[in-house]
């Protein structure tokens, strides 16, 4: 499981040294499956950094074209590494598919499975500060319903009234072709499927800016 860190939104770096042998030689193996869909690999390639991924996964009925998990750790520590304090860790879920055309009612369904993924995966305690479950539907078209649906969505569920934590459903659906997309409130990382943005596509400031923001208070 990979772990976040500031530094890797910038992704790989390269070297500034060529040859002509280097030129010839062939470049290092992907250390990430590759789609035969290319927007989808394009995408996976801005999330590589921070997620682990996978193809074609299928839980509980559902198939998606794209998974990715994000497991985030952080801890205060006093005088020494070894004397450390408020342990906390998150997580992010990310499914994404095609689909012909996204539908209020197959967003409802995907709800209905995040939260019973919560059930089964969360593992409540006190070092637990929240967990993800982000939806990303790709669609030919955002239409008027599906906008105004996952633009008002929020979906919040807090363990043993927050001592254990939280967990939340985001929702998005992006639009390659037409360059449009609409988000719930805090489905940041869909920014690395709006391949026409600047928008980083690291975790900046939905679940990772969240617990970084608790540990400094």
């Amino acid at each position: 499981m990979k772990r976040a860190e500031p530094e890797d939104a910038e992704g790989a770096g390269t070297s500034g040294e060529s040859t002509e042998a280097n030129a010839s030689a062939p470049g290092p193996a992907l250390d990430r499956p590759e789609w035969d869909d290319e927007y989808l690999d394009r995408v996976a390639e801005r999330l590589m950094y921070n997620y682990d991924l996978e193809r074609e996964y299928a839980v509980r009925g559902e198939r998606f074209d794209l998974f990715g998990s994000m497991r985030m750790e952080s801890q205060k520590q006093f005088l020494h590494q070894s004397i450390n304090y408020a342990n906390h860790h998150a997580m992010e879920y990310m499914f994404a598919r095609r689909v012909e055309s996204a539908t209020v009612a197959e967003l409802e369904r995907l709800v209905e499975l995040g939260h019973a993924l919560a059930d089964e995966w969360i593992e409540p305690d006190e070092e637990h500060y929240g967990t993800d479950f982000t939806f990303v539907v790709v669609a030919d078209a955002v239409s008027d319903e599906v906008r105004s649906f996952v633009s008002d969505f929020a979906d919040r569920t807090l363990l043993k009234f927050g001592y254990y934590g939280h967990y939340e459903v985001n929702l998005a659906v992006v639009a390659p072709t037409d360059e449009d997309a609409v988000a719930s409130r805090n489905a940041d990382s869909v920014a690395a499927f709006t391949l026409w943005s600047d928008g980083s596509p690291a975790v900046s400031g939905g679940l990772l800016g969240r617990l970084l923001g608790k540990l400094r208070r």
